[in-house]
């Protein structure tokens, strides 16, 4: 096991595996396998391109002698920045092959989040794109580099620039290779944490596959599935609920796709004959108003998941009577737990709830403050452990007290209540988080990039309601001096490296904080405060 990485205690992991949840498949030997059996049917389509699982198999054993041909070594640690393009998942098969460690960055993720992933996971190589929606990560790779001093390689899927072509690491295998055993780490994914140092997240081949392996089951997927990945893949969410992942356990064929407007995936959905994708809440809410006006072909669509953030009822209603699919609503986490509304449950559960765990191994708790078990029905602190959630975040070891229970449990951060069905209801966050859209804003780290800023005393960010995103982000700032503008600020962060959508969404200037009795700024004030001037605002 890579050292730093808490696992299961001797008695749950014997637990896990005597009841058959885990059973010592690995994702080289998956890919194995579905090549074996389903040959020359398509894995993934991203364009014209069609790559068989056969191909795929074979493309993945010649990137296999390539990375180790660079020194690429088993558990050495390999940030992955790609977006929705083949090459992530014929980098990432490669490397579980090999046996070393994708760290999975997001598309979005800038100086700032790049070079502090990369320290910390002491990577020894990067991976990305050359351009993609305008930006050039070859640009960013420089920076990187330059201050990671663990980081030898960057490798560019595309014109690679100063650097080294995907492209030309295809090479004939001669060598054999060890596969990794099951119960070891198999990939990093980060945390949407509430901290500036986003945690890492270990994932084993047997707890993830198992993952796999139940959402594939509950979401009803075969050889004939074809999944459309609007999202970004390296999200959870995409690659594993059923995901990119669940989708090729299942042997069904991946559609990739780098945006998600009406316009480029109403025409993919009738071209490709998508059954089943996944989107966020503001996705879904822009697919329904045009799918009104434009009445798309999406006869073959047969479920639309959205999670991420909380759904709304009234919209979820909609989506049967507009799109003509089913809807399934997913929560989960990176961290292990998650849960699906089946496909064959009741509307009023597929609308009000988002699901319940899908494996009966998973254990749930609601709690109060002081960790006591509260009422059926009311609302309190998730808690969970299984056999495919973590038991501690890599190398942090004083998070991971506060973050898990003495026994083991995971403590979510989610406030939920549990009906008497054993469905969740979410209600929201209790740490400081804002979820923008899907993607998760930690307060602290924006404030702690802001209080950088010369100009700025003070600074508290606080989550702004908002119909389409659920959420966006409002900093209430204390200037040192007057003349300091919004535009000063967003620069600032901007040239700080931060990923976009961690820019503030509103700036507000303030003398003082309202405190709370302790003397604590008062977030609580600030939300209502900046609720009830933009609700003047809308209605003047």
């Amino acid at each position: 096991m890579l050292s730093g990485c808490p696992t299961w205690p001797k008695e749950f992991a014997e637990q896990y595996q005597n009841e058959g949840c885990w059973r010592g498949e690995t994702f080289g030997g998956m890919l194995r396998q579905r090549a074996a059996a389903y040959g020359e049917r398509i894995a993934i389509a991203s364009g014209e391109r069609r790559i068989s699982y056969a191909d795929l198999d074979a493309r993945v054993d010649r990137l296999v002698q390539g990375f180790h041909n660079l020194g690429i070594q088993a558990h050495d640690r390999v940030v992955v920045q790609l977006p929705n393009i083949p090459e992530f998942l014929e980098a990432c098969f490669a490397l579980f092959r090999l046996g070393a460690l994708p760290v999975f960055a997001l598309p979005l993720h800038r100086k700032s989040e790049i070079t502090y992933i990369s320290e910390f996971s002491e990577a020894v190589a990067y991976i990305i794109a050359d351009v993609d929606s305008g930006f050039d990560y070859r640009d960013l790779a420089l920076q990187v580099k330059a201050n990671v001093p663990t980081l030898q390689h960057v490798i560019v899927a595309g014109e690679p620039g100063p650097f080294i072509a995907l492209s030309d690491l295809y090479t004939e295998p001669v060598s054999q290779w060890q596969e990794p055993s099951s119960s070891e780490v198999a990939f990093l994914q980060l945390s949407g944490g509430t901290t500036g140092l986003p945690k890492l997240i270990p994932r084993t081949h047997d707890d993830y596959i198992y993952s796999l392996r139940l959402s594939a089951e509950i979401c009803l997927l075969d050889e004939n599935t074809v999944y459309l990945a609007v999202l970004p893949i390296a999200h959870n969410y995409p690659l594993s609920s059923p995901g990119v992942l669940g989708t090729m356990y299942a042997g069904g064929r991946v559609v990739l796709v780098r945006g998600a407007s009406p316009d480029e995936v109403f025409p993919l959905i009738s071209k490709e004959q998508v059954t089943i994708t996944a989107v966020v809440p503001p996705i879904a809410l822009i697919w329904l108003d045009a799918a009104v006006s434009r009445r798309p072909d999406l006869s073959h669509l047969q479920v639309l998941q959205v999670g991420g953030a909380k759904f709304s009822a009234e919209v979820a209603r909609r989506v049967r009577s507009t799109l003509g699919c089913s809807l399934q609503q997913v929560f989960g986490m990176a961290e292990g737990l998650v849960n699906y509304t089946r496909l064959d449950d009741p509307e009023d559960i597929i609308v009000n709830t988002q699901g319940r765990p899908m494996s009966p191994y998973d254990e749930i708790r609601i709690v109060d403050e002081e960790d006591r078990e509260v009422e059926l029905g009311k609302v309190g602190h998730l808690l969970t452990r299984g056999p495919y959630t973590i038991r501690g975040y890599y190398k942090a070891e004083e998070h991971n007290v506060k973050s898990f229970t003495t026994d083991g449990f995971y403590r979510t951060g989610d406030l939920a209540s549990l009906n008497s069905s054993g469905y969740l209801v979410v209600e929201g966050r209790d740490k400081d988080q804002i979820n923008r859209g899907g993607d998760k804003v930690a307060a602290e780290e924006l404030e702690n990039h802001i209080l950088a800023h010369p100009g700025v005393h003070d600074v508290a960010v606080v989550a702004i309601p908002d119909e389409f995103l659920g959420e966006r982000t409002c900093a209430f700032i204390i200037p040192h001096e007057s003349s300091l503008t919004v535009t000063e600020i967003k620069v600032f962060l901007r040239e700080r490296g931060l990923a976009p959508y961690k820019i503030p969404d509103r700036v507000e200037f303030i003398d003082t904080f309202p405190k709370t009795r302790v003397g604590k700024v008062s977030k609580k004030t600030l939300r209502e405060q900046i609720s009830q001037k933009l609700s003047s605002l809308s209605n003047s």
